[in-house]
């Protein structure tokens, strides 16, 4: 991990906050001048701690009403299996999240779709054809209670800290 300092946690948790402030606006939160502020966002974004800037679209506005949660299992286990199941599905735009997982499934997905219908033929023009795909067990998701794309960045030992004011 980087080695970050409480500047660089404020400067990473407004841009997570909202990515559109000014560099005049974050040095301002952060308690820098512009300048410097401008090369630690420069710094995290060279170093790939910042990977991209992106817009939060409300899925159900935009016809992705259905979100599923898949557990997949493999046949085979060997490199060439693996590496062409995860390439398709990376380059599979209805999944939206894919995990290598310990524990029963050897993969979880999260695939967004407009409705059952579209999430059944998902599946079997789709997913029942990837590389190595021998079982899948689909749960629709109900209610979303939470979908956070922030992270909780600390510096190291806060949160013990803060466990420990709370006392």
């Amino acid at each position: 991990m980087e080695e970050l300092d409480r500047q660089d946690v404020v400067l990473l948790t407004e841009l997570q906050r909202d990515s559109h402030q000014t560099v005049q606006q974050l040095a301002e939160r952060v308690g820098l001048s512009s300048t410097p502020c401008w090369k630690r966002i420069k710094e995290m974004e060279g170093s790939g701690i910042i990977r991209g800037y992106t817009a939060l679209i409300d899925r159900e506005k935009v016809g992705l009403a259905l979100c599923v949660i898949a557990e997949l299992n493999l046949t085979r286990h060997n490199e060439d299996v693996v590496s062409q199941f995860e390439q398709a599905v990376a380059d599979c735009a209805e999944i939206v999240g894919c995990y290598s997982t310990t524990g029963q499934a050897d993969y979880v997905i999260k695939v967004l779709a407009p409705d059952i219908k579209s999430y059944e033929r998902f599946l079997h023009e789709t997913v029942f054809k990837l590389p190595g795909v021998t079982h899948v067990r689909s749960s629709v998701v109900l209610k979303e209670i939470k979908a956070e794309t922030r992270l909780p960045i600390n510096l190291p030992g806060e949160n013990e800290r803060a466990k420990a004011r709370r006392r």
